[in-house]
């Protein structure tokens, strides 16, 4: 299949026209109306540093649905015990730089370079990137953070500084977001550790109708501190997809067939 080069319009084309390997296109920005756009088309970011801006649409997808959450009997009994303390959005940059630091010096590297830092940040800010953290004795031990549309979470990274940490910061948000009628958690692709807690693989073709399902309901956008508390009825804002029209620009095919290296 061949690679599409991005232009600087806001626009991305069909996932079905990905690689085997799920790669779709390359360049473009990090802009928040990009990032939107290419979550609401089942495409994200993933490259590393010194390389072009790469998107992907794997087929199959990794996902987990909330009321398919596992948690073990070791794990349950442990949650019991109430060694963590589990908060949402209290400490966003943190949390993207503990991920970041937890990837360096592994084989593959990091992805969380300088630029997505500063792109998930502003999606932060706008009310739609939110971070999980997970305490033990007023100290930071685990967390997650991601991107939130609709009834859709989109898992983009977590860590974990002591055993358990970041299960708990994921149970944490799985049973939250079923609180709020969630309906899918995207994975994006297979770990042993998401698939432990009930992750499964499905088609990209399923993927995208339970994601047009999923947008086509309001975005709970602003701070989730709530989340932790279980009140609705402070710090959060529910807002309409009417308010992300402008970010779901779509041109007529602005892009083109690049055959040749990502490098040319």
């Amino acid at each position: 299949m061949p690679i599409f080069r991005l232009t600087e319009e806001i626009a991305f084309p069909p996932s079905r026209l990905a690689s085997e390997g799920g790669l779709l296109a390359f360049g473009g920005d990090l802009a928040p109306e990009r990032l939107i756009l290419a979550y609401e088309s089942g495409i994200f970011p993933w490259y590393s540093e010194g390389e072009p801006i790469l998107w992907w649409s794997p087929d199959p997808r990794f996902v987990l649905f909330p009321d398919q959450l596992k948690i073990s009997r070791t794990m349950r009994s442990l949650l019991k015990k109430n060694l963590f303390t589990v908060t949402f959005d209290t400490c966003f940059r943190e949390v993207v730089a503990a991920c970041q630091e937890a990837r360096r010096g592994r084989e593959e590297g990091t992805w969380i370079t300088a630029a997505m830092t500063a792109a998930y940040i502003r999606l932060h800010e706008l009310g739609l990137a939110h971070s999980v953290e997970a305490w033990r004795g007023g100290t930071l031990t685990g967390g997650l953070y991601g991107v939130s549309l609709g009834k859709c979470f989109f898992g983009e990274s977590m860590f974990t500084k002591i055993p358990n940490a970041s299960k708990a910061a994921l149970i944490a948000l799985v049973k939250a977001l079923a609180g709020y009628d969630f309906q899918l958690i995207d994975c994006q692709v297979y770990t042993d550790h998401l698939s432990s807690l009930g992750a499964e693989m499905i088609s990209r073709g399923r993927f995208l109708r339970l994601l047009n399902t999923a947008l086509a309901i309001e975005t709970l956008r602003g701070n989730w501190r709530f989340m932790a508390e279980g009140n609705a009825a402070t710090g959060t804002e529910s807002v309409s997809s009417q308010v992300l029209v402008a970010c779901r620009r779509r041109y007529s095919c602005p892009y083109f067939v690049h055959n040749k290296s990502l490098s040319s």
